[in-house]
C-alpha cells in the first residue's frame, strides 16, 4: 500500500485499488489509514471477511479482524457526515464492532443493493473490478 496526501493505492493479489479519501468529512479517520499504510502496516494483509455480493473486509495483520491498532491507541470515535452514506459499489469505509469502535480494518463495498450508516471515508478511484468480482461482490 502506498499513500499520499489525498489518496491511498490497495496494492491487493487481485490488482491495485486507488482510493480518494474524504479529508474533509472525516479527518480523523482518513489520517489513521494514510499513516498506517505510510508505515506499510497493511503490506501483506488479507482480506479475510468476505461477504458475496455485498463486501469485503480486511486491513489486519493477524488476518481474524480481531489484531492490530490504530496510530490513536485500540479505538477511537466515529466521524459521520450528513453528505457521506454508504449507498453504491465502490466505498471504502471504516470495519468495526459498534459506535466509536473503529481500529484499523475497512470495507470495501461491492454491490450497491444493501445501505449501511454514515460512515464512509472514501470512494474507490481505481480499478476494484478484478478484486470485487473474484470476491462474489
Amino acid at each position: 500500500m502506498t499513500a499520499d496526501d489525498r489518496n491511498v493505492i490497495l496494492k491487493t493479489s487481485m490488482g491495485e485499488i486507488k482510493l480518494e479519501l474524504y479529508w474533509n468529512h472525516a479527518p480523523k479517520t482518513c489520517q489513521n489509514f494514510t499513516e498506517l499504510a505510510k508505515k506499510r502496516y497493511y503490506n501483506g494483509t488479507i482480506f479475510h471477511r468476505i461477504i458475496a455480493d455485498f463486501m469485503v473486509q480486511g486491513g489486519d495483520p493477524t488476518g481474524t479482524g480481531r489484531g492490530g491498532t490504530s496510530i490513536y491507541g485500540q479505538k477511537f470515535e466515529d466521524e459521520t457526515h450528513p453528505e457521506l452514506r454508504l449507498v453504491g459499489a465502490g466505498i471504502l469505509a471504516m470495519a468495526n464492532s459498534g459506535p466509536n469502535t473503529n481500529g484499523k480494518c475497512c470495507t470495501m463495498r461491492g454491490r450497491a443493493e444493501r445501505c449501511l450508516s454514515s460512515r464512509k471515508v472514501s470512494r474507490i478511484l481505481g480499478s476494484k473490478d478484478d478484486v470485487m468480482s473474484s470476491s462474489g461482490c
